[in-house]
């Protein structure tokens, strides 16, 4: 049976909720053709986490916010994706250049490895790239998405890393860059589970023959925060931050794809 007809069989029916004033509530549910309803930007933080929610129970991994900007790049040569969370989703804007040449953004402000795999499939996978850049891990610290153990949150970077291989797919791990703080979740203390998980992500890409850049050496002070002037908030890269990560990158992409035309 195609897909087709098994979307023919979906029945768009409107989800249904108990939350007073949900303008998602008549968002679409189940198996459909379109389930990417237009909304206005949320105004006020009330609408901020009426957002949140929706996000979060109706597009986990936000499949909706790349697809069509993913349709249009069919039949397109990708040499690589970038896969990650705010870090990622910034860095177009502060160094467009950096994605040119068949470089695609494709990061997601505010999400964990576990909406990241969700994903995966959509935003790497079928855009058949040469290589893809994975930077995660950052939001697992925080709770994001609630509480995890260390074991699942690089188990599903180990999932994407390996979907991409099974695919073709030359693989490059990115560091979680430094944090002392997260303004957004206080009380974390980040800094020794990035160190733990960054010595594993070394080991994991090594044992792999994965490339592995280490952005968290050349921007972390010696109490694993960010060094003064490299980010907005001690997690978020300003320019200066970015134009220290951009050769490593480059460097790590021309290093996967050294010997593809």
């Amino acid at each position: 049976m195609t897909f087709a007809c098994l979307l023919a069989l979906g029945t768009p029916a409107l989800a249904e909720t108990t939350v007073p004033g949900d303008p998602h509530a008549g968002d679409p549910v189940g198996i459909v053709a379109d389930p990417c309803p237009v909304h206005p930007r949320p105004g006020d933080e009330a609408a901020w986490k009426m957002w949140n929610l929706h996000m979060l129970t109706r597009d986990f991994g936000q499949l909706c916010r790349y697809a069509a900007d993913d349709r249009a790049l069919a039949g397109t040569k990708v040499r690589a994706v970038f896969m990650g969370d705010s870090i990622t989703d910034n860095w177009i804007n502060l160094d467009p250049q950096m994605f040119t040449a068949g470089i695609v953004d494709r990061g997601i402000s505010g999400q964990t490895t576990a909406q990241m795999l969700v994903r995966f499939r959509a935003d790497v996978i079928a855009l058949k790239p040469q290589a893809v850049h994975i930077m995660a891990g950052t939001n697992d610290v925080a709770g994001n998405t609630g509480a995890a153990t260390m074991e699942t949150v690089l188990g599903n970077i180990q999932s994407m890393a390996e979907l991409a291989r099974a695919h073709g797919i030359r693989v490059i791990i990115g560091s979680v860059p430094p944090a002392g703080a997260f303004p957004w979740s206080p009380g974390k203390q980040p800094a020794p589970q990035i160190a733990a998980m960054n010595r594993w992500l070394a080991d994991y890409a090594r044992r792999n023959g994965f490339i592995f850049v280490d952005y968290h050496s050349a921007m972390a002070q010696a109490d694993g925060a960010m060094k003064p002037g490299l980010s907005t908030d001690g997690v978020h890269p300003t320019a200066e931050g970015y134009a220290i990560m951009r050769p490593l990158a480059m460097q790590a992409i021309d290093t996967a794809l050294k010997d593809t035309k």
